[in-house]
């Protein structure tokens, strides 16, 4: 049995494994990776045989871990070991996936949705929908597309709504406000001057991952779709997608009971940074820590490196998506738009859900 890892920004990881009695029989470790001194690569194999075929990652990690220090100590090793490009976290991984307990991308087929328009918090109750129809079995992975008309802020879940959204500014502005499922900061949107995304996965796709890992790991499309359009970005922080010029998107995420994932992205293409001042409350520690003191500055739309239409940069990554991964043309079934609606009249759109964190 073989599993592959890619490490996000790095190398990538393959395992070949056997099992007899439900112990690791068998592993042999291989990759585009760096590792010395070279005998190093039979200690990390021989740390893995014997182990149980349901072991979780740090139980493997710690196998490794302990085989190279003792082979440092006992002279096994010519020179202290030396791996770039990959981890013993990427090996865990690679040896999970060999025996099934993880999936890869090339293991499963995305559906690809792009609705039209429909109200902020409808898509909000669309990413609990679409989560909980991967966890019951009725749907498979999906990439959605948001579209929508009024503006709107769309806060975290365990976000201050008074201390993230100036009322007047809201008013003033004709802005919606609606509280989503996963954590994370808030999102500023306009129809047309961002691109917004919702990506659900089965939580077999992120194993082993902590969530600051995930993080990078869920978003490596995306960079390799902004360089597409010409535009260099990175992992930043925990959650967000910068350029040189600044930080363009962030993600957030929320892991479902059940074995889902739910990862969205929000892009600035080309944000009113002034409005945004005037309805989000951005406070002074939060701009700190970032390097700035500007809200203007930490937000670097895509259209000002791009000059491309909005709708050219989505269909570009709609492209790099297809190009990469398996993936299909979908559509939002009737009872999941039913379902939707339900959730915006008893949760969503209620001032009880909105101002649950007050």
């Amino acid at each position: 049995m073989r599993g592959e890892y890619k490490v996000p920004g790095g190398k990538l990881v393959a395992a070949e494994v056997g099992v007899v009695d439900g112990r690791l029989a068998s592993v042999t470790v291989s990759g585009d990776f760096f590792l010395d001194p070279d005998e190093a690569l039979a200690v990390i194999d021989a740390s893995l045989v014997g182990q149980a075929a349901d072991a979780r990652v740090p139980q493997l990690v710690d196998a490794i871990e302990q085989a190279l220090a003792a082979a440092d100590v006992d002279g096994t090793l010519s020179a202290p070991v030396t791996m770039v490009g990959f981890t013993p976290e990427a090996v865990a991984i690679a040896v999970r996936r060999a025996l099934g307990h993880a999936t890869s991308w090339q293991d499963l087929t995305f559906e690809l949705i792009h609705s039209g328009p429909m109200p902020p918090a409808v898509h909000a109750a669309l990413d609990q929908v679409l989560s909980e129809e991967l966890v019951a079995g009725r749907r498979g992975p999906t990439l959605r597309f948001w579209e929508w008309v009024e503006p709107a802020v769309v806060i975290g879940s365990f976000q201050s709504l008074r201390n993230e959204v100036d009322p007047e500014g809201a008013a003033r502005h004709g802005i919606t406000v609606v509280r989503r499922i996963s954590g994370g900061g808030a999102m500023f949107m306009e129809a047309g001057n961002c691109i917004t995304f919702s990506l659900v996965v089965p939580a077999s796709l992120v194993d082993g991952l902590s969530f600051e890992q995930s993080y990078a790991f869920l978003d490596d499309w995306v960079l390799g779709a902004l360089a597409d359009v010409g535009v260099t970005a990175a992992s930043a922080g925990l959650n967000d997608i910068a350029s040189p010029a600044g930080k363009i998107a962030g993600a957030a995420q929320k892991r479902l009971a059940g074995g889902a994932v739910l990862h969205h992205v929000t892009m600035a293409y080309d944000i009113d940074a002034d409005k945004m001042l005037e309805v989000l409350r951005i406070g002074r520690e939060k701009l700190s820590d970032k390097g700035t003191t500007s809200a203007n500055k930490r937000v670097d739309p895509v259209r000002s490196q791009t000059g491309l239409p909005r709708e050219q940069v989505i269909e570009a990554f709609k492209a790099h998506f297809r190009a990469r991964y398996a993936t299909v043309d979908g559509s939002l079934r009737d009872d999941e738009l039913a379902r939707a609606e339900e959730l915006v009249a008893t949760k969503f759109g209620t001032p009880e859900w909105t101002a649950r964190v007050p």
